[in-house]
């Protein structure tokens, strides 16, 4: 179990390239999540997200758990804390999005000038590849996880 812990921490501690990846996909996905969770930017917030979801037919735990994804998970890979879960976490709910949310639909491109009936795809694919380079390599430089790697050596 140690050795399983140790791997889920650890990361290259020179890596920008992680970091800027970090960075980006979570300076992105957080204001989506504070829309959802707090009502930021415009949005609804908890209550009345989780009405909206359950209304699409979705059950109330998997609405909070998207919530959560958004918003905690957009955190926790900004800080680079448990960035693997966290960016598999993001992973699974704008995947989900993607294919559920007709977005696969649309085509490729996102709706620039209203002459499609939604946003396509591309946003998701460039959010997709963020958290998978993330779940694969970790989190970088500067992030939590190295610290935690660095005390349970």
């Amino acid at each position: 179990m140690n050795t399983l812990i140790k791997k889920f921490f650890a990361t290259d501690t020179t890596s920008w390239s992680l970091l800027v990846s970090r960075l980006a996909l979570g300076v992105v996905i957080l204001p989506h999540g504070m829309q959802k969770a707090l009502g930021s930017f415009g949005g609804y917030g908890f209550e009345a997200t989780v009405g909206a979801f359950q209304g699409m037919g979705m059950p109330w735990l998997l609405a909070v758990m998207v919530i959560l994804a958004e918003f905690v998970g957009a955190l926790g890979v900004i800080l680079g804390a448990g960035t693997r879960f966290m960016a598999f976490s993001i992973f699974l709910t704008l995947g989900g999005a993607m294919f559920l949310g007709g977005h696969v639909d649309n085509g490729f491109f996102m709706n620039w000038f209203g002459a499609q009936a939604g946003e396509g795809m591309e946003y998701f694919i460039l959010v997709l590849g963020l958290a998978l380079a993330l779940m694969i390599s970790g989190s970088g430089k500067f992030s939590v996880d190295n610290l935690i790697s660095k005390y349970l050596k």
